[in-house]
């Protein structure tokens, strides 16, 4: 079944005991700074509104401290917000009763965490399978499905290996075919990779890359590196101090920055790695000489040439004319 996409619209969380009541005081304008200092709440999000297409991977990024991981916390509902809206195929997750949220976060989303969050004690098979086992699917079954994204992850043979047992890129694929063995629709990756040496960490992208290719998910991968966000990133929101400066595509950010920040941000960006053919090319003016179609079915060329006939070797390569320039 195809993923729905996100949308995330108005959100705002202040993180206290009142955060409501500052609400209106924050879109009247009211700073981070002076909330902090004069009321003693923190403002982690201010009026978010993010598409996240159904099927592909946004990426969310920014330095630490801009909001990535709270966002990213709101769509299963993690955190909840102060206020705004989270919708997934037309349902606003933020106001889920709680049996609702529980099946919604069992059975539409799985989440890649960056510290790995596998349970020490089970193996690679049984923490694959704890997802399923929550949602009560019989252990024929779920061992099965785990297996089967196990070898899919590269770790065929492992399967009894204890997590202590496992490099850290490899107990990064346990998280991955955890998540992946939940069949969920959305797939929630914060900061999945930033813990993983480079090399690793390129490995990585292209497991999950030739994964989407198949799976279309709707993934959501938050990270502050900007390499990665541009070789993963269908679409790219950028955070800083709670709130989005700017989205948009890998191309659209790097060649057309919103403001000095990002420009500074993406200075050493390849451009070529993300700028599309058809974004640097221009038609060609139309000039004296200049080559134009034809409507004869004959090749024309504003230099004569002389035309030979060919007989055509069989009746398939039969055209109305044939032409052919001497090996002069």
């Amino acid at each position: 079944m195809a993923s729905h996409g996100i949308e995330v619209k108005n959100l705002y969380k202040i993180f206290g005991p009142r955060g409501r009541d500052y609400i209106d005081a924050v879109k009247g304008g009211l700073s981070k700074q002076e909330l902090n200092e004069k009321y003693g709440h923190v403002l982690g999000l201010q009026d978010i509104n993010v598409s996240m297409p159904g099927g592909g991977i946004t990426v969310v990024m920014g330095l630490s401290g801009s909001g990535k991981s709270t966002l990213i916390r709101h769509i299963n509902r993690l955190i909840d917000p102060t206020a705004g809206e989270v919708l997934y195929d037309g349902v606003d997750v933020c106001r889920m009763n709680e049996n609702d949220l529980r099946a919604f976060r069992r059975h539409k989303t799985a989440m890649v965490f960056q510290k790995f969050a596998l349970l020490p004690h089970r193996t690679v098979l049984d923490n694959a399978v704890y997802g399923l086992e929550i949602q009560g699917v019989d252990r024929n079954e779920s061992v099965k499905r785990a297996s089967q994204w196990i070898e899919r992850v590269g770790l065929r043979g492992f399967e009894r290996h204890y997590p202590n047992q496992l490099s850290g890129g490899m107990q990064q694929r346990v998280g991955l075919a955890r998540a992946l063995t939940n069949d969920a629709d959305i797939l929630l990756m914060d900061e999945a990779y930033s813990a993983l040496d480079p090399l690793i960490r390129v490995d990585m992208q292209t497991v999950l890359l030739e994964l989407q290719k198949e799976l279309k998910k709707t993934v959501v991968f938050i990270t502050h590196d900007l390499d990665e966000a541009l070789r993963l990133g269908d679409t790219i929101a950028i955070l800083r101090d709670g709130r989005v400066v700017q989205q948009g595509t890998g191309q659209q950010i790097a060649l057309t920055p919103a403001d000095e920040s990002i420009t500074a941000f993406v200075k050493e960006v390849n451009r070529g790695r993300v700028t599309q053919a058809k974004t640097a090319m221009k038609p060609l003016a139309s000039t004296p000489g200049s080559w134009h179609p034809s409507p004869s079915p004959c090749r024309r060329t504003d230099r004569p040439r002389r035309m030979l006939a060919m007989p055509p070797a069989s009746p398939a390569d039969a055209s109305p004319c044939r032409s052919s320039s001497p090996p002069w």
